[in-house]
């Protein structure tokens, strides 16, 4: 029997924002641990990334900011904070590494999106590096050129 390739990943959010205002070093993939009505809520796709980032407390990686909002049908049974810190799940080498590179430089742990994978929640964090309103400018004149040329040449293939 063959295994599978990739599993299905079905994105509920992404964080659009964080690869321009960061430059990506590494990705990790972390579980999230949620309570109760939060996994439904989950899977509606009412989470928020925008302000959210990691943090190494302890030998644990926490995620602050990130708001899942209310489950609409859990009434006031389950109910807990939407934007309480919640625990990552990684393998303990990862968490040594997030720690070691995060006290080192002027790095920082952010969220790019969250998603279902095999029915559980995860997280895919990016070790990334503050970008400066030039670095900015320069990263968008960058990819606008890289567009021009792909549509140069397709326009050349026809």
């Amino acid at each position: 029997m063959a295994a599978k390739a990739n599993p299905p990943r079905s994105v509920v959010i992404s964080n659009r924002r964080a690869r321009h205002d960061y430059d990506v070093l590494g990705t990790y993939e972390a579980g999230i641990v949620l309570v109760g009505s939060e996994v439904k809520s989950f899977r509606e796709g009412k989470v928020n990334l925008r302000e959210a980032y990691a943090r190494v407390q302890d030998g644990e990686v926490w995620l602050h900011g990130m708001h899942i909002s209310p489950y609409l049908r859990a009434g006031a049974f389950g109910t807990v904070d939407p934007d309480r810190p919640r625990k990552l799940l990684l393998h303990r080498r990862e968490i040594n590494q997030l720690a070691r590179e995060t006290e080192q430089g002027p790095l920082t742990i952010v969220p790019l999106s969250a998603y279902l994978k095999d029915g559980r929640a995860k997280v895919e964090l990016a070790l990334a590096r503050g970008r400066k309103a030039y670095d900015k400018r320069r990263a968008i004149a960058e990819r606008e050129a890289e567009l021009e040329a792909k549509r140069a040449m397709s326009a050349r293939r026809r």
